[in-house]
């Protein structure tokens, strides 16, 4: 599922778009192509983050690679300059896989050398391991290692500067610190063994990152090179590189990945599962810890990230995921944490959309982030049954925005005291989960009465209902109860197309319904308490079906509409925001789609099929071992966006497991 084959890893178009992607769980990571060549201004061995979860910044960029044997030599990186790909060490490559860590093997010298490679992160820290282990060789090899630095912001890329001067000073337990200039935060590097250290400052100029250029931005950079390491490997010896800012002793290259691997194994216990699974549910368990940022002394919140590389924590999207990543994966502790990080985050009766890069402050346009709240807390409250006090703990919080959403908050955002739908949106805004917006321009402004914001606040209602029942609220209770009853009638009457028997996406502030054949209708029919069943979700799915569905999501428009698009890009962020929501597929719509079939009567092994079927193909297309963001919406669905994406890979993972438990029921 997650390895390619040898005429894929030595095609260079082929293994320069699949990425790989380890992550330190507090905001830090190491990522590239598999062809070794940097595709993004995000691509670094080294990214740390210096205000955990956030402040992250490239600063090992990369290390090339020399091996000589019998003096010839063999150059393993591989590296895009303008016309020219140099050194094309991709060539050599026989073998990549990602778990229990990325790991690559080269073949070389008449298939007489073998030589495999690791690359990992210590778990809580911003340092990274590169392994190299000499597996097959006629003699002892020379291995040179070229670390290749930058210090940047990872939204950008760096060009020369007089500035960067690059200081190098060895310090006396080997290591060798490296200042990038006079204000800079000093990375330690260093090899394991017995290899020196030869000073050989300079820059490389010209890296060209394909990806950047299909996106319409500046895809040039330039690293410094402060020398290089060099040293001999036996047959059967193992060498480590190491680069951190950590100010202390460095732990043993080996013991780090034993701990990195156990842990790995742990995190597949506790969602039962063995640690030489390689299933879809198995892949899914490991690539979700990837976002999942957990309480910790030095981390501001426990959150999730919602994408790599470009994302941050998103409320809308940590609350989506929330059920996926942690729930499903048997880690409900670290659930309830992000939910009360972000229940302290609440704010005029709003969960965060988003926090900033560098934790200065938080966003609050959105309507429906609040609403999967409840969602996330009460799905929470069904896996950790023995938890009664988080429900009395954040009842305050939550009737609270449910009074705020009452009498009017932000945005426009308010309940109509006529039918008891939820309004919002105001121009300029753009507050649902079809949130492109470029300049002063919203891509898909939505104003009004969102179908599935209404469907998600029918299943507040109804949560809160519970909620004080379980608090001995009866009063409240039934309060509540009758406010979703209200909703629930409203709801049928108004978004019901009378010539399909679907739903209308939104009701306009004029009141004229949007017409648009859009996914948001299912969660009218897959939340926990849904507005529609039985013979009022055929008409919903059948469309669904026929004119959304895909092998790898939904289609977020459904063809030949006015204005439907059905690739993503290439170009510039106006043209690519355009297509964002208007045609794009999105994976992480197929979870709401299997519920809403399997409630109507579809074989759980049929949609395990079809669920198996996307992971398969997204694992090894794009983001390897993981599930990207976005797909076009026109066959063969090429994959785009984020390589991998939070909710893409919670909704697949939350799904199966639903699948699995229903299979066990029967």
């Amino acid at each position: 599922m997650q390895s390619l084959s040898l005429d894929e890893l030595k095609n260079w178009d082929v293994s320069s778009r699949r990425e790989w992607l380890h992550t330190n769980g507090i905001g830090g990571y190491s990522s590239s192509s598999v062809s070794g060549a940097h595709t993004r201004r995000y691509h670094g061995l080294l990214v740390a983050a210096f205000s955990p979860p956030l402040g992250r910044a490239v600063l090992l960029s990369k290390l090339d690679e020399e091996v000589r044997v019998e003096d010839q030599l063999y150059l393993l990186s591989s590296n895009k300059y303008p016309s020219v790909v140099m050194p094309q060490g991709y060539r050599h490559l026989a073998y990549f896989g990602t778990r229990p860590v990325p790991t690559f093997t080269y073949v070389f010298h008449e298939d007489t050398v073998v030589l495999e490679k690791r690359i990992w992160m210590d778990y809580g820290k911003n340092t990274v391991f590169v392994q190299y282990t000499l597996v097959k060789a006629p003699e002892p090899v020379k291995l040179g290692l070229v670390p290749l630095m930058a210090y940047k912001d990872y939204h950008t890329e760096q060009h020369r500067w007089d500035g960067f001067h690059g200081t190098v000073t060895p310090e006396a337990d080997g290591r060798h610190k490296f200042v990038a200039f006079d204000t800079a935060h000093p990375i330690w590097m260093g090899v394991d063994s017995p290899f020196n250290f030869k000073p050989d400052a300079g820059w490389f100029f010209n890296f060209e990152h394909g990806r950047e250029q299909e996106r319409g931005l500046d895809y040039s950079e330039d690293l410094y090179c402060p020398g290089r390491f060099d040293g001999t490997m036996s047959v059967g010896q193992s060498v480590a590189f190491y680069a951190t800012v950590e100010n202390g002793d460095i732990e043993d290259a080996k013991q780090s990945l034993d701990t990195v691997t156990k842990r790995q194994n742990e995190l597949l216990n506790l969602a039962g599962l063995r640690p030489d699974d390689m299933g879809c549910r198995a892949m899914l368990t490991v690539a979700a810890d990837q976002f999942v940022i957990p309480k910790a002394e030095r981390v501001s919140r426990a959150t999730v990230i919602a994408g790599y590389h470009w994302f941050t924590d998103w409320g809308r999207d940590t609350m989506i995921s929330l059920p996926g990543l942690c729930l499903s994966t048997g880690r409900p502790g670290v659930a309830r944490d992000i939910l009360m990080s972000f229940a302290n985050a609440v704010k005029d009766g709003l969960l965060p959309n988003r926090f900033s890069d560098q934790g200065s402050g938080a966003e609050y346009n959105t309507v429906d982030a609040t609403l999967w709240f409840f969602n996330a807390v009460y799905l929470y409250t069904l896996a950790a049954p023995n938890d009664t006090s988080i429900v009395s703990g954040l009842y305050a919080t939550l009737a609270d925005v449910i009074t705020h959403h009452e009498t009017g908050t932000l945005f426009g955002i308010k309940v109509d005291p006529s039918d008891g739908l939820l309004a919002a949106g105001e121009p300029g805004v753009q507050l649902t989960w079809m949130d492109a917006k470029v300049g002063d321009w919203v891509v898909t402004p939505r104003n009004g009465k969102p179908v599935e914001v209404n469907a998600l606040w029918y299943n507040a209602l109804c949560i809160m209902a519970k909620f004080c029942e379980a608090l001995g609220k009866k009063a409240e209770a039934q309060t509540y109860s009758q406010k979703a009853a209200a909703v629930k009638s409203a709801f049928v009457s108004t978004f019901c197309n009378p010539e399909t028997k679907a739903l209308y996406d939104v009701i306009g502030r004029d009141g004229k319904p949007d017409k648009s054949v859009r996914p948001n209708q299912l969660f009218a029919l897959s939340l926990p308490f849904p507005l529609l069943e039985g013979a009022e979700a055929t008409p919903i799915l059948q469309e669904v079906r026929e004119l959304l569905l895909t092998p790898v999501g939904l289609r977020t428009l459904a063809p030949p509409a006015p204005g439907y698009q059905g690739h993503y890009g290439p170009g510039n962020q106006s043209v690519r925001d355009a297509s964002y929501h208007e045609g794009t597929v999105w994976p992480w719509l197929m979870g709401a789609y299997l519920d809403s079939e399997i409630r109507a009567g579809m074989d759980p092994a049929e949609a395990r099929t079809i669920a198996e079927a996307l992971v398969t193909h997204s694992s090894c297309g794009y983001g390897m071992g993981t599930i990207n963001e976005i797909n076009n919406g026109d066959s063969p669905y090429e994959p785009n966006g984020c390589i991998a994406q939070a909710w893409s890979v919670s909704e697949a993972l939350r799904i199966l497991t639903e699948i699995e438990r229903l299979s066990h029921k029967k």
